[in-house]
C-alpha cells in the first residue's frame, strides 16, 4: 500500500486507504457522511494532508484517545492535525446526527474543546 493513497477523515481523523473509504466508508461517522461508494464525498470530506499518528486500541481507557477526543471512536489509526475544510454540508450532516464537528487542525482552541 502506497502512503500516498492514506487519507484522514476531517471529522474523527481516522487514517484509511482511500479504497477503504470507499469500500466500507468511515468506521465513526458512515452514518451521516455516507463515504462508501461516493469518490466524490471521499475527496471532500477526507484529506491527504494531516500531521503525526497514533494507533489507539482502546479508545474508552486510553489518555491519547481523550486527548485527541477520540473516546467515543473505533479502535484505529488516527492523525493529530488534519489540513483542509470541510463543507458545510457535511458539518451540519454531523451536527444534525449529534456530532460537534470541531476542526482537527488545530484551529479550535481549548475552550472550544
Amino acid at each position: 500500500m502506497s502512503l500516498r493513497t492514506l487519507r484522514a477523515c476531517m471529522i474523527c481523523s481516522i487514517v484509511l486507504p482511500q479504497s477503504k473509504f470507499n469500500r466500507e466508508g468511515c468506521p465513526n461517522c458512515e452514518t451521516f457522511l455516507e463515504l462508501r461508494g461516493n469518490l466524490d464525498g471521499i475527496q471532500e470530506a477526507t484529506s491527504q494532508v494531516y500531521e503525526g499518528l497514533v494507533t489507539v486500541t482502546d479508545p474508552a481507557q486510553s489518555w491519547v484517545a481523550k486527548w485527541q477526543r477520540l473516546q467515543d471512536y473505533a479502535p484505529g489509526t488516527y492523525a493529530i492535525k488534519v489540513v483542509g475544510v470541510l463543507p458545510d454540508e457535511y458539518v451540519s450532516a454531523a451536527e444534525s446526527a449529534g456530532v460537534k464537528y470541531i476542526p482537527r487542525d488545530g484551529s479550535a482552541t481549548s475552550n472550544e474543546q
